[in-house]
């Protein structure tokens, strides 16, 4: 049974999650996104990546719970000791390598949040570099210690370099989870409307696909770098980067000379 499917139009490839009927994130579902990041990240017609949830008001509800407790039972059956566990675990995960690549994917990724966006399916939409969240009755959020357990694919440190420390712990240590429009108001995601949330992100799509590419992998590439190196580190990568790429795109500087040579407004849309 396939847990995705994958269209590319002009440029912007769309990633639908279905795994009728709740919607839950499963490890076969991140295989096969695993893979599609890959193809993806090779694939030179691919500009922008969005991501969105084909069951019915449904984005990701949560990873599946059951799959979950069979991993927990699988290590304690183990006889693996517990810093071992950890260590092994540390080291890195099948998910935590899918997060990371759709984390580090060199093109732009938008979540169109279209429904429950919780635990596993935030832990998601929060490596996206864009979240649209379409208006209506559904939660956002990290609801994980409702049922014992912590945010363990990225949310603990992902939430809070968004939000902040303070707003962070409250709705992680609550379970707290909120609407699509608080959800914009907190800074959980950069919109909220009132139209269908694929609709919104093909149009910030279109207009990003219509960008240099490389331009724009390097912009994410320097503010995906800027939370963990140290200020001179990052600015010395910034004019590595920069002179590189005018060095040795020719996108930009054809970019560049078809503004001098018109109006010269930096805002128009090329």
């Amino acid at each position: 049974m396939t847990l995705t499917e994958l269209s590319v139009d002009r440029g912007v490839a769309t990633v639908t999650f279905a795994n009728p009927p709740r919607g839950y994130m499963n490890a076969a579902q991140m295989q096969e996104i695993d893979q599609l990041a890959d193809e993806m990240t090779a694939d030179d017609a691919v500009r922008v990546v969005v991501f969105t949830g084909g069951v019915e008001n449904v984005f990701i509800r949560h990873y599946d719970v059951a799959e979950i407790l069979g991993f927990a039972d699988a290590l304690q059956k183990s006889g693996m000791e517990s810093d071992a566990v950890f260590e092994r675990a540390r080291a890195e995960t099948a998910l935590s390598r899918t997060f990371d690549k759709v984390d580090r994917m060199p093109k732009p990724t938008i979540a169109a949040i279209n429904g429950f966006c919780q635990g596993g399916g935030f832990e998601f939409a929060l490596c996206c570099d864009l979240r649209i969240a379409e208006a209506g009755d559904y939660r956002i959020g990290l609801p994980e210690t409702n049922v014992g357990i912590f945010p363990g694919a990225g949310g603990t440190e992902r939430l809070p370099r968004m939000i902040g420390e303070a707003r962070a712990l409250e709705l992680i240590l609550r379970g707290r989870t909120v609407g699509p429009e608080e959800a914009a108001r907190l800074g959980l995601v950069h919109e909220c409307v009132r139209r269908p949330a694929i609709e919104r992100a093909h149009e910030l799509a279109r207009d990003l696909a219509a960008k240099n590419p490389r331009g724009l992998a390097d912009a994410k590439a320097q503010v995906k770098s800027a939370a963990c190196l140290p200020l001179a580190d990052g600015l010395a990568n910034g004019r590595g980067r920069f002179a590189a790429l005018v060095a040795g795109d020719p996108d930009a500087v054809r970019l560049m000379k078809e503004f001098v040579a018109s109006d010269e407004d930096i805002n128009r849309r090329r």
